[in-house]
């Protein structure tokens, strides 16, 4: 039962991150989001499947945090497109006013 509702918990946090990619991937900015939040989310599923793995309690449930941790890395991926094109909007802006001058 305790690996029923460990993985419950874990399916309620990970889908968040296909929706927050989403909405991320859409919004094409990374304004709002904490690449720190994102990396306290993924030290703690690192910590949860190391004391899965240390405890040698390594069942089905391993596999919920590693998806959850894959979702994670498409937020990253999302999260580092988005700072780029950040920059290059704030490069295009800057060319725009030094053009105006």
């Amino acid at each position: 039962m305790a690996e029923i509702l460990e993985a419950t918990m874990l399916l309620c946090f990970g889908l968040s991150w296909p929706l927050n990619a989403y909405k991320s991937f859409h919004a094409r900015t990374a304004a709002g989001t904490s690449w720190q939040f994102i990396a306290l989310i993924t030290a703690g599923y690192v910590a949860g499947i190391a004391a899965k793995l240390i405890a040698g309690a390594v069942s089905w449930v391993l596999v919920v945090y590693f998806v959850n941790l894959a979702c994670l890395g498409i937020n990253w991926a999302v999260y580092l497109r988005n700072r780029r094109l950040d920059a290059a909007d704030a490069a295009c802006a800057c060319e725009a006013v030094r053009a105006a001058s």
